[in-house]
């Protein structure tokens, strides 16, 4: 048999060798999709004879393209000879006769577009705008139309018309969905921000697939062309199609119905980003006279993970039916933890990551990833570990303490704290935007300057420089006034309070909150970092504060330090699809998280809500961990939820019901779960392990001997004078008994 027919087994033998006619391959996780993919394009090329300048293969990102051109290179020209078949398999080269086209949906579009785009009236040397482009123009239009940006603000307005266009809806079209006050002042954008794009020779992004379709519809002999080069058309992830990238393949496919589409329904977790399910479920209905391969034997997963997953899919009413089955017989059993609360969730993990690795000198950090629903989850794991001395990075996501909309917050709090932070007080002058621009900002900086005076005492004295304007002075003497109102507030309301105020005062709030997914994503962690300051509310109104700007300034700063590449993986469970991990632990399993709560009255979203609890289990090869608490502080409210009804679809013998974990005080079998009773009220208070008199050690710090503890909060004299005496947190600080 020869190298590219090698190794595979019968149902991937069956996907790469039935190469005419419509083929649906559903491709289990880890069953080899990529495999069957690339080695069918070889197969076609090498075997059958199939010119590659009439094979075309589409995928979604660049990496994904990337491994299919070095996969199929290596196939087909051997490991020596993977360089020059780059250039050969290049996406972005000129087309000639000898290159087959495996790139991504865009880069496949904009190389058709630059080549016939003149014909729906665009230069075919057209720009691509990028987001900032795309706001400023938006931005321009709304103001010239007289209205208030702040309240139709150009990147909602933006994702109405990307979530249109992604439908292939044009203005007038989308004119007629138009229900309510937004949607009309969006409709009246929307045909001024195209014809700004055109007299601009502009595409946007979703332009880029949306007008590839309009051009095939309008002009049947540039399909005709492009249906007679690609008469081979490969798709790989199907299920994460939305409906243009449906009609553009479907449009190019008609001719010769030579198309293989590789995917996983049980694996659509974009529904958010305009991904539709049906159109992998509608395949066969589509392509009546399709074949259908089912890809079932995986080769990442024990056995007993793969069980659990089956259990956890099946409960779903859309999908195709499969079950993945391995070699690797058996198993390590789920493990599943109860926590108290969130803090004793992180600690469990980090317990387990270390005795996983106590008898390594150079532990494999990088073998465990910790899997959650959305990022703010990620916020008390990475303070464990920062304690703990586990590296860790963020994947698909910044570090907690790095992300803008939590700086600027802390920014605020520390100009109250100290109006004399000019690093915290530039940061924050202009957010939200105050008509102070940069020419402004210089100007009252070369005044504070010249009276050598800090830039916020200058700011008082605004009337005083000569060179403002009044309008100029009047935003500065308001900001000024804002600041001295946050600083009395402070005077009486605690940590927590300070930053609720911040938000609604200072008119944050209402400037990230666009109502899109990544402004709800932004304030969930803005309400996690109320989560934080909580902790300090024991204190009195001042010091609160106080503390916890200290305590989270020597967390952010350890947070910055460089990420190291043997490290514990932190993802939301959308970032981890692809990914594989030897000891997967996926936290925070309740109802109203994970499920998230958005879900629980609807049908299709609780559906996908399970297939990305599937997606999060078969990340796991050896060891699968699930992991839920008592009661949890998120985004700053204290709940007790319910355990995560995901848990209660597994068979409770594939669960290990007696294993507690390291570091673990409570276990809990699966079959108890409906049972469980709810605490009523319970003690989140820290459990104390130092007494007054005791010698710690402290990572930055160094030693010093405790002479107080009270509320959770110890202070503690350290022997270095330059450090002196420090109040710290002791759910936070990495303190140690010495």
């Amino acid at each position: 048999m020869n190298k590219i027919l090698d190794n595979l087994n019968d149902k991937q033998l069956e996907a790469v060798t039935c190469f005419t006619g419509p083929l649906l391959v559903i491709a289990g996780a880890g069953s080899g999709k990529t495999r069957a993919l690339t080695h069918r394009i070889a197969y076609l090329i090498q075997e059958k004879g199939i010119s590659p300048w009439n094979i075309l293969a589409v995928t979604f990102t660049n990496k994904a393209a990337k491994e299919m051109k070095n996969r199929i290179s290596k196939l087909l020209m051997g490991d020596g000879c993977q360089a020059p078949l780059d250039d050969f398999l290049d996406s972005t080269a000129p087309a000639k006769a000898g290159l087959p086209t495996i790139g991504t949906f865009h880069s496949v579009c904009i190389r058709i577009l630059r080549k016939h785009i003149h014909l729906l009236g665009y230069e075919n040397a057209f720009v691509i705008y990028d987001a900032a482009d795309q706001q400023i123009l938006t931005k321009r239009i709304i103001e010239a139309m007289g209205l208030d940006v702040k309240k139709i603000t150009p990147k909602a307005v933006l994702s109405h018309i990307s979530n249109a266009k992604n439908q292939l809806l044009g203005p007038s079209d989308y004119m007629q969905y138009a229900n309510d006050y937004f949607s009309e002042k969006v409709a009246q954008v929307f045909p001024k921000y195209q014809r700004e794009l055109q007299k601009n020779s502009a595409l946007d992004f979703d332009d880029i697939i949306m007008k590839t379709v309009e051009l095939f519809q309008q002009f049947p002999e540039v399909l005709d062309y492009y249906q007679e080069k690609f008469k081979f058309i490969s798709v790989d992830e199907y299920q994460d199609t939305n409906k243009a990238q449906y009609i553009l393949i479907k449009l190019l496919a008609q001719k010769y119905q030579n198309i293989c589409v590789i995917g996983d329904a049980d694996q659509s977790i974009y529904s958010w980003r305009g991904a539709t399910i049906q159109n992998i479920m509608d395949f066969e209905k589509d392509y009546p006279n399709a074949r259908a391969v089912v890809l079932e034997q995986n080769y990442r997963s024990t056995q007993i993970i793969l069980d659990a997953s089956n259990t956890i899919i099946e409960k779903n009413l859309k999908r195709k039916d499969k079950k993945l089955w391995t070699d690797r017989e058996g198993g390590q059993k789920i493990k599943h933890w109860l926590a108290d609360n969130e803090r004793h969730e992180g600690e469990m993990i980090a317990n387990e990551i270390e005795n996983l690795s106590i008898d390594s000198e150079s532990p494999r950090y990088n073998d465990f990833v910790v899997l959650y629903r959305t990022n703010a989850q990620s916020r008390v794991v990475e303070e464990v570990f920062l304690k703990h001395g586990i590296p860790y990075r963020i994947v698909g996501g910044i570090r907690f303490y790095q992300r803008k909309e939590v700086k600027d917050i802390l920014a605020y709090l520390r100009v109250i704290q100290n109006p004399n932070d000019s690093v915290s007080l530039l940061r924050i002058i202009n957010v939200p935007a105050r008509k102070i621009g940069a020419k402004t900002l210089e100007t009252m900086q070369e005044f504070s300057q010249r009276n050598n005076i800090s830039l916020f005492n200058a700011m008082m004295l605004a009337n005083d420089v000569p060179e403002l304007s009044g309008s100029k002075s009047e935003e500065f003497l308001k900001f000024v006034k804002l600041i001295k109102d946050l600083q009395n507030m402070n005077t009486e309301f605690r940590a927590s309070g300070m930053i609720k105020l911040v938000l609604d005062s200072s008119g944050y709030k209402k400037f990230i909150d666009d109502g899109s997914v990544e402004a709800e994503a932004k304030l969930e962690n803005i309400s996690e970092l109320v989560s934080v300051a909580q902790k300090y509310d024991k204190l009195e109104p001042g010091m609160s504060l106080s503390i916890f700007l200290e305590e989270v300034s020597l967390i952010a700063d350890v947070d910055s330090m460089k990420e190291e590449d043997n490290a514990v993986t932190l993802m939301t469970v959308h970032s981890a699809k692809g990914l594989e991990f030897p000891y997967v632990f996926i936290a925070g399993l309740e109802e109203g998280i994970f499920p998230h709560n958005r879900s629980l009255l609807d049908r299709q979203e609780l559906e996908e809500e399970r297939r990305l609890m599937y997606v999060a289990m078969t990340r796991a090869m050896d060891i699968l961990y699930l992991l839920h608490a008592r009661e949890r502080t998120l985004y700053g409210e204290s709940r007790v939820n319910a355990p995560s009804q995901f848990l209660q679809d597994i068979d409770a013998s594939l669960v290990d019901a007696n294993f507690g974990g390291h570091g673990a005080r409570n276990h809990i079998s699966i079959q108890d779960i409906g049972s469980m009773p709810i605490p009523v009220e319970l003690d989140l208070g820290v459990e104390v392990s130092f007494g007054v008199g005791d010698k710690v050690g402290h990572n930055v710090f160094g030693c010093g001997i405790v002479i107080n503890i009270t509320g959770g909060v110890a202070t503690i004299a350290f022997e270095d004078p330059k450090v002196g005496v420090k109040k710290l947190a002791l759910s936070i600080a990495p303190l140690k008994k010495v």
